[in-house]
């Protein structure tokens, strides 16, 4: 993959973030999706690949657009693989809440898992304990790991989780040890990359949440030399059928980083919608304006960019916004 897609791959979501930013707070999270879906879809048309989607709105019969395998991009370039999640934090979006992003990763053809839309039990970590731990572990045991590896007593360890019920458990043994919790309420793709981001200060990203979003977060913590680790959470003989019918024949197999992104390139991008300890949300400036953040990062290289753009309004938005 040429690295100038880098910066075609960012324009994709530059423009889910961009539209769907209009429903910031509006209460319909279907409508912030579909503007976000919509404008990605669009903008996918002039990018120079051979896409295929692998991750995203679901099936042909469940999608209108970026349904599972798709082809998308203008026919020319490299055969690639694309994740993608045009609103990653529907309720945060529609709620005005914070961790609202548009996601996108591609990967040379084959390579990305066709994840299943259910959950998926997870530990991420950053660089330092990337290929330390091992989700099969108790938890107890994988905190003092952690602990003894990083050379940190208990009581400076951060873990983040998700704040779901089905936590509650994995919480109080967190808590029985004095390790510092971040709850997070949604933004589960960002929650696992901030492990690998020094200055957030999260060790460890532990407990369970969509698999497709773990796909994703494995491609930014592939960039970023972190490691993600899961294991699909399967509780019905339907969820098997879905996963031995998206190629998945062992569904309990514990899944590295190489079953979920390969071993090959990978480019990873987000614009953040709202605000996120990984990126700032869609500003509106002065004179029909309008800011994004977003990051690009590439595997081959290890280069992580940070874009601030200034765009013009686009008319949707001004209609929206009065």
């Amino acid at each position: 993959m040429d690295r100038k897609l880098a910066l075609e791959i960012v324009r994709i979501t530059e423009a889910g973030a961009i539209a769907s930013s209009a429903w910031i707070g509006r209460g319909d999270k279907h409508g912030a999706d579909e503007a976000a879906t919509s404008a990605m879809r669009k903008m996918l048309d002039s990018v120079p690949i051979k896409g295929t989607v692998v991750i995203g709105e679901g099936e042909m019969d469940e999608a209108p657009m970026l349904y599972i395998g798709e082809q998308v991009g203008s026919g020319f370039g490299p055969a690639v693989d694309l994740a993608v999640d045009p609103l990653e934090g529907t309720e945060s979006v529609a709620n005005g809440s914070n961790h609202g992003m548009s996601v996108i990763a591609i990967a040379e053809r084959g390579s990305l898992l066709h994840a299943p839309d259910m959950y998926m039990k997870k530990l991420a970590v950053g660089a330092a304990l990337a290929g330390k731990l091992s989700l099969d572990d108790p938890i107890d045991l994988t905190l003092n790991k952690a602990a003894r590896i990083l050379n940190k007593p208990l009581a400076e360890l951060t873990v983040m989780i998700l704040n779901r019920s089905r936590h509650q458990d994995i919480i109080e043994v967190l808590r029985n040890h004095g390790v510092r919790i971040r709850l997070l309420e949604h933004g589960d793709v960002s929650g696992a990359m901030v492990t690998a981001i020094p200055e957030q200060g999260v060790d460890m990203y532990i407990g369970s949440g969509g698999a497709p979003e773990g796909v994703l977060a494995a491609a930014g913590l592939r960039c970023l030399g972190g490691e993600l680790q899961g294991r699909l959470w399967v509780t019905s003989d339907e969820e098997r059928r879905r996963c031995e019918w998206m190629g998945i024949s062992n569904p309990d197999q514990l899944l590295c980083m190489e079953d979920m992104v390969g071993t090959g390139d990978v480019i990873f991008a987000a614009t953040g919608i709202t605000d996120s300890d990984l990126l700032r949300g869609v500003r509106v400036l002065p004179g029909e304006r309008i800011e994004s953040h977003s990051v690009m990062m590439r595997a081959k290289t290890g280069t992580i960019r940070y874009l601030q753009s200034v765009h013009m309004m686009p008319r949707h938005l001004k209609q929206a916004l009065g």
